[in-house]
């Protein structure tokens, strides 16, 4: 199900720009990771507080997302994790320096962009679940120098600029006097330590653009638009930075046996006029293999419905499957031939019903 911005932030889908900024300091503050060390989820739950606000405080942005359409993850946030701190200086001010207060010494450094891609499954897959594997480019680790940026031989040594802190402190003169900021060193970019000599492969970044293969476990019972998160299997950051996310977007194949209606699965089965008057039974496919039977009796109307339990698709994230539904399509005959229509006259005259005389072009093809 898709992420709706506007319950994130807890806005109304027509809040003003102001409504929308005031609503991210509040929940930015909260939900801070340096503010809820003990709490693992006040990342990701930041993180998408910042990815609403980068969503519904853009005009264009905005747009695009109340008119359906969909905004790619991995257009939010290019540079990574670290440059959340671009949104929070347009909205706390320039010299935030640490605006939460919570412990401005730590070294922060750059996140990998998160990677969004999509694998397609049969149904029969998606209904018991599967392994598979999935391919895209993306920066990785360089193999050259494993990472370090440094030519063979050579080692990063401690940047001279914040002695190997990551970070410089700046004094800001202000109408409140003069305030403190904290900000990422700008020649190590928060690692702490610079290169001599750079990899001639990855130009001292420590990463280099190549095809990635991921193995992904694909659960039972997923359907098309579910996404899966691996975490820190996404892009490598620059620089020694930690990996993105990545997010792999499932699509299920058609299947033209069955009809998917949530965990069940819809057949129809196509009986004759006379197989439904007099019951009959069929054998009906079965999504893991084989047939089974099923009987119909006496009567049969158009649209009659049996459940075999337990036969559907599996129940994403819980045990047991859905039903596979029989529906029962009356397949009333279209060119008689003349035994069988004189047939069906003697039958309709037994039964008292009137049904039309032979129309003239039949007679002439007698």
């Amino acid at each position: 199900m898709a992420v709706d911005y506007y319950e994130v932030l807890g806005v109304s889908r027509d809040a003003s720009p102001e409504e929308i900024k005031k609503a991210f300091r509040r929940l930015a503050r909260k939900w801070h990771p340096d503010a809820n060390k003990e709490d693992p989820d006040a990342e990701a739950k930041f993180r998408q507080i910042a990815e609403a606000y980068e969503v519904l405080s853009d005009p264009e942005k905005r747009r695009r997302y109340d008119q359906g359409d969909t905004i790619d993850l991995g257009d939010l946030f290019a540079g990574g994790f670290a440059n959340l701190d671009e949104i929070l200086r347009s909205v706390f001010g320039e010299g935030f320096g640490d605006p939460f207060g919570f412990g401005s010494s730590s070294r922060r450094q750059a996140r990998g962009r998160d990677v969004v891609t999509r694998v397609e499954v049969t149904l029969e897959e998606a209904a018991f679940g599967t392994e598979t594997q999935v391919s895209f480019r993306a920066d990785r680790r360089c193999p050259e120098c494993d990472g370090q940026g440094t030519a063979p031989g050579t080692s990063r040594i401690t940047c001279g600029t914040c002695g190997g802190a990551g970070q410089v402190r700046m004094a800001r003169r202000s109408l409140l006097g003069t305030m403190m900021s904290v900000t990422t060193c700008p020649d190590c970019r928060g690692v702490g330590t610079v290169v001599e000599r750079p990899c001639p492969n990855c130009a001292g970044r420590g990463v280099a653009e190549g095809e990635q293969k991921v193995t992904v476990q694909i659960p039972a019972g997923v359907s098309t638009g579910t996404r899966l998160r691996l975490s820190g299997r996404g892009e490598q950051a620059p620089f020694g930075g930690s990996a993105g996310d990545l997010f792999v977007e499932v699509v299920v194949a058609p299947d033209e046996r069955f009809r998917r209606e949530g965990d069940d699965l819809i057949y129809h089965a196509r009986v004759g006029l006379a197989e439904a008057a007099l019951g009959t039974e069929v054998e009906v496919p079965l999504l893991g293999g084989g047939t089974t039977t099923v009987e119909m009796p006496p009567g049969t109307q158009p649209g009659w419905v049996t459940r075999i339990p337990g036969e559907g698709m599996g129940r994403l994230g819980s045990r047991g499957r859905g039903d596979l539904v029989v529906v029962a399509d009356v397949v009333v005959p279209v060119d008689l031939t003349p035994e069988e229509e004189e047939l069906l006259r003697r039958f309709a005259e037994l039964r008292g019903e009137k049904p039309r005389q032979p129309s003239r072009w039949r007679r002439a093809r007698r």
